[in-house]
């Protein structure tokens, strides 16, 4: 908007002083034309036939150019190319009249090449005077200059005033803009609040051309969120709907082993367990990818960590380091980080030693999260494998198989990842989840 109004006030002043010097040059000419016939009359008056049939001029004319060689102000009588009188400021030249035909009382005006081929305006009339029987030619020119000079200066005047005046209405423009622009820069601080996740509504008093928008973007955010709570209370409601049937089927599964039938027993449970995680996997999926794009999601890390770590370390009676920075956050669901988060450190508690450290940091608009241990680490060729579904690396470790697993799923459904490695120091497990950052 800025640079059109820049462009139109341009072109508009250009325009302007482009007709105005015109006019002005118009205005110049017609006053240079007025002086020319003026004194073109003068000289008429003045105009005496002597006996002797020669023309003189008396009183000489009151300007004191038509004395001064090459003035730039001249006449002259008489026909073209050899007058019968002239001014002294032409010296020994002639005006080149046109060859035109002038009928008495017309006055002609022209534009001619007069002394050292000046540009000239000249004025002509034809006169009859007592004693003569041929009429003639009466001319007066005014040297163009003046006129170029008068227009000159005035373009000049001109341009300064319009300098100032482009810059009076850019800044009056630029004003306007930040007048009309300052609600539209208000609506997105207003934006970048829900987005950051400080504010779940546009909040704040708005122009009414603005105020349809406010209002419908409320109501986008509203159903938004009314979704993917109702998208996460479904998954829920279904996982405790999937908890009893696998459970009877369990029971039924280790009543068969009871009572001998030892091989149905075991496809029984092999079956519930293939079940318990793809649920599991699936509901921790779909509950992320309800609430990844929810606008406003965030989620306080020190907040949602500090329980986790507390809770591992009285369940496996290890100490657990935190250092997370306060204020920082995760752009997701709390729920979401506290399943990501959680499995890999539920997986430093069960096979560190004695010490657990967790600290987060962010990275150029990314959370870095990481979990190291003091146990005895997982050597290189099995990092990828611990991240298969259902994969248990050690029998005697209790657990599932799907917490890294799902871990990585939620990670990547973030745009994020989970990586293991060795710990700083050579030895101990080391864990990497890197998530989006507010």
């Amino acid at each position: 908007m800025l640079a059109g109004a820049v462009c139109w006030i341009g072109v508009a002043l250009a325009a302007s002083g482009w007709v105005l010097v015109d006019l002005f040059r118009d205005h110049v000419e017609a006053q240079a034309r007025d002086r020319l016939v003026t004194d073109m009359d003068q000289l008429i008056a003045a105009l005496t036939v002597e006996p002797d049939g020669t023309v003189t001029v008396f009183p000489p004319l009151s300007d004191p150019r038509f004395r001064q060689p090459l003035s730039g102000l001249y006449w002259q009588v008489g026909p073209v190319g050899s007058p019968v009188a002239r001014s002294r400021s032409l010296w020994d030249a002639a005006l080149p009249l046109p060859a035109d035909t002038v009928r008495d009382g017309q006055v002609h005006v022209h534009a001619i090449r007069g002394p050292r081929e000046a540009a000239l305006l000249s004025a002509e009339r034809l006169v009859r005077l007592p004693g003569r029987d041929a009429p003639l030619r009466v001319a007066v020119a005014q040297d163009m200059a003046e006129v170029e000079a008068a227009v000159g200066r005035f373009t000049r005047d001109l341009l300064g005033a319009f300098a100032v005046l482009a810059v009076a209405l850019m800044l009056a423009a630029v004003a306007q803009g930040v007048v009309v622009l300052r609600p539209m820069q208000r609506l997105r601080e207003r934006v970048l609040t829900v987005r950051r996740g400080k504010a779940e509504r546009l909040a704040g008093a708005f122009p009414a051309e603005v105020v349809p928008l406010v209002d419908d973007l409320n109501i986008l955010l509203d159903h938004a969120r009314n979704s993917t709570h109702r998208a996460r209370r479904q998954a829920g409601d279904l996982a405790h709907g999937l908890k009893t049937p696998l459970a009877v089927i369990s029971a039924e599964a280790q009543h068969l082993a009871g009572a001998g039938q030892d091989e149905p027993a075991a496809v029984l449970m092999e079956q519930v367990e293939a079940m318990r995680r793809q649920v599991e996997a699936n509901l921790a999926r779909a509950r992320a990818a309800a609430s990844r794009d929810l606008p406003g999601a965030r989620a306080p890390v020190a907040e949602t960590l500090e329980p986790l770590c507390r809770t591992i370390g009285r369940l496996y009676g290890k100490a657990v380091e935190m250092d997370v920075p306060a204020g920082l956050a995760f752009k997701g669901d709390a729920q979401d980080l506290q399943e990501m988060a959680g499995a890999l450190i539920d997986n430093a508690g069960k096979w560190g030693r004695n010490r657990i450290r967790v600290a987060a940091r962010a990275e150029n608009g990314v959370l870095v999260i990481t979990i190291d241990d003091d146990g005895p680490g997982l050597p290189p060729r099995l990092r990828e494998a611990a991240f298969q579904r259902g994969i248990r690396l050690d029998e005697a470790v209790p657990g599932t198989g799907l917490g890294l697993s799902i871990a990585r799923d939620l990670a990547e459904l973030y745009s994020g990842s989970v990586a293991l490695d060795e710990g700083p120091s050579g030895t101990g497990g080391h864990a990497v989840l890197r998530l989006p950052a507010c």
